[in-house]
C-alpha cells in the first residue's frame, strides 16, 4: 500500500486536515470533516486506506448528502469548464481527458447529452475520466442514457469514489 508523498494524515490538526483533503470530494468538505470526526487510525496514513475510509463515509450518507455531492460535480465539457471555473482537479482531470480540446461539434455533442441526461436523471453525468478520451466519453453518456434511475445514482456514486482515489493517488 502506497503513503502520501507529502503529508501524514493522522499527525495533521482536524483543520490541516480538512483544508488538504476538503476537494477530494468535489465541493464536499463533509467528507473530510466526517472522516476526521470519526478517528484516524495509523492505517490512513495509506491512501487506499484513507480512501476506503471516505468513500465508506459517502456510502452510509444520506440519500440527500449523497445527491447534492452528486450535484456539486460541474458538467463534463460545460459551460464551468468553458468560462474557466472548474476546481483545479476537474480542469486537470477534464484537460486528461482531451476534453477541452473538443470541436465545436464535439462541445455541441456533449451539450446535448449533459442536458439528456440531467433531463433525465436529475443530476449530472459523472464519470472518472481519467485515462479515458473524449471519445469514450461520449460513448459512456449514449450507454448510460438508456439506465434506470437508481442504477445511474448508484454509478454516480461509484464513478465519485473513483475520482477521489485517483485524486488522492495524484496528493
Amino acid at each position: 500500500m502506497a503513503r502520501f508523498a507529502f503529508c501524514q494524515p493522522t499527525q495533521m490538526s482536524r483543520e490541516e486536515f480538512v483544508a488538504h483533503f476538503a476537494d477530494v470530494y468535489e465541493h464536499s468538505p463533509w467528507v473530510a470533516e466526517a472522516v476526521f470526526d470519526s478517528g484516524l487510525s495509523d492505517q490512513e496514513d495509506h491512501i487506499e486506506v484513507l480512501h476506503q475510509s471516505m468513500a465508506k463515509t459517502l456510502l452510509e450518507s444520506s440519500k440527500e448528502k449523497q445527491l447534492a455531492l452528486i450535484n456539486a460535480h460541474p458538467d463534463l465539457a460545460g459551460r464551468a469548464a468553458v468560462n474557466g471555473e472548474l476546481t483545479a482537479a476537474s480542469t486537470s482531470e477534464q484537460a486528461g481527458a482531451g476534453i477541452d480540446q473538443c470541436s465545436s461539434e464535439e462541445f455541441e455533442q456533449f451539450t446535448h447529452f449533459n442536458n439528456s441526461y440531467k433531463n433525465r436523471f436529475n443530476f449530472p453525468f459523472i464519470m472518472a475520466v481519467k485515462g479515458a478520451n473524449r471519445y469514450q466519453i461520449l460513448e459512456s453518456f449514449e450507454m448510460r442514457l438508456g439506465n434506470d434511475s437508481e442504477t445511474e445514482f448508484a454509478r454516480a456514486i461509484e464513478e465519485i469514489n473513483k475520482i477521489a482515489l485517483f485524486r488522492l493517488r495524484d496528493m
